[in-house]
């Protein structure tokens, strides 16, 4: 019997996009691999590392072309990403989303096989919690405290000194303070290049200040964690910061082309799809890709070009003239021509294999198992990666 491993291989050597059951998530790794020698390429000028999200990825195989280095550093947002990353021999990471007491145990098993896990938090009482089990266990984990820079989610506020310093007190005793961290979030929602750069220099400007009043305050802050695709890639300076984390920059999406962050032609992952019927006096063209192959992520409807659920391309990827996946069911997805669009229906048969490009890759990849990797314009699947989900 075949071992995963061996399995995969085996499948990819006999698949084609021709060939493959669909719906099925295709990558193209030299879009992929572009993608990432871009943003490594502009951290190295601006003189700041690297530590890439492995959210959107969440496949070994993918991140080992993703870090700079097989041991890290990496970002995860789940402690089932922390735990399968480190069975890979990745030993450096943050766990970037904020700390529950309940998965305390998990943080310290992990830093016990040798991961140098840090956790993150914004609460007197999560530090408390992480100092009081750091104790019991004889383990001071590292703790970031998240900074609020933009109000589109938790943290504290930059200018807060009084909680800044009550939480490095609370996680002092027991614990260690690592540094401070942020995500300038509302960027996704930036327009234009002006807005993401401001929202990058905002980001900047937040977490510094609250490193800077914890070292006025006594405390060590060697990490000063920024992170945002957006941000990644219109940051002017980073000054103050010593690491950056991003996490869709390795495939992109239609959000981030929607808001000027890449090309249509950088998306490096699709929903590959059949046609399977059509409803001509509906100006419909049905596939057999849905929500559940694409997400129901409708990230591009209030930017100024609505992208449906995705946007629809040939069999190698190249957009067709104003096609969209206008509307999603369970398994079916309605093509239709973008609304007010001159051009013509295409003459689609049964059969014909369609990419479709989606408007949110970490959504659109958590609907499957598996990329199925191909180069460029080539037809052969030259490898299928697993992806993992849970928590």
């Amino acid at each position: 019997m075949l071992d995963e491993k061996t399995r995969y291989a085996a499948d990819a050597g006999a698949q084609t996009l021709r060939t493959v059951g669909t719906p099925c998530l295709i990558l193209d790794q030299d879009r992929m691999d572009r993608n990432v020698a871009r943003l490594r390429e502009r951290m190295e000028r601006l003189g700041v590392q690297l530590r890439p999200h492995l959210k959107t990825a969440k496949s070994v195989d993918a991140a080992r072309r993703v870090m700079t280095a097989p041991a890290g550093p990496a970002t995860v947002s789940t402690l089932k990403e922390a735990e399968q990353f480190a069975r890979a021999g990745v030993t450096d990471l943050t766990y970037a989303v904020g700390i529950s007491p309940d998965k305390i145990d998990r943080v310290l098993a992990l830093r016990a096989s040798g991961v140098d896990l840090s956790v993150t938090l914004d609460t007197v009482e999560q530090a408390r919690a992480v100092a009081d089990a750091s104790r019991r266990a004889g383990d001071r984990i590292p703790a970031l405290i998240e900074i609020d820079c933009d109000g589109h989610r938790s943290g504290v506020l930059p200018g807060d000194r009084a909680l800044l310093v009550d939480i490095a007190q609370a996680l002092e005793d027991g614990g260690s303070l690592r540094g401070v961290l942020t995500h300038a979030g509302a960027s996704y929602g930036a327009i234009g290049d002006d807005a993401i750069r401001a929202a990058a220099e905002g980001e900047r400007a937040a977490v510094v200040q609250a490193a800077t009043l914890l070292r006025e305050a006594g405390f060590d802050c060697p990490v000063v964690s920024a992170g945002s695709t957006p941000t990644a890639h219109f940051a002017e300076t980073l000054d103050g910061v010593t690491e950056m984390r991003a996490g869709v920059f390795v495939f992109f999406d239609l959000v981030m082309a929607g808001i000027g962050v890449c090309a249509i032609d950088d998306i490096a992952v699709s929903v590959l799809a059949t046609v399977i019927g059509h409803q001509p006096e509906k100006g419909w063209i049905l596939v057999d890709a849905g929500w559940m192959a694409m997400s129901r992520d409708r990230g591009t409807a209030k930017q100024a070009v609505d992208q449906g659920y995705g946007l629809v391309c040939d069999v190698h990827g190249q957009p067709m003239d104003d096609l969209i996946l206008s509307e999603a069911n369970q398994e079916h997805g309605i093509i239709t021509l973008r609304p007010g669009s001159t051009a013509s229906l295409p003459d689609l048969p049964i059969g014909t294999r369609l990419r479709i490009l989606p408007n949110h890759a970490c959504a659109t990849g958590a609907q499957h198992d598996s990329y199925h990797v191909v180069s460029g314009q080539g037809d052969r699947i030259e490898a299928v990666w697993p992806r993992f989900g849970g928590w």
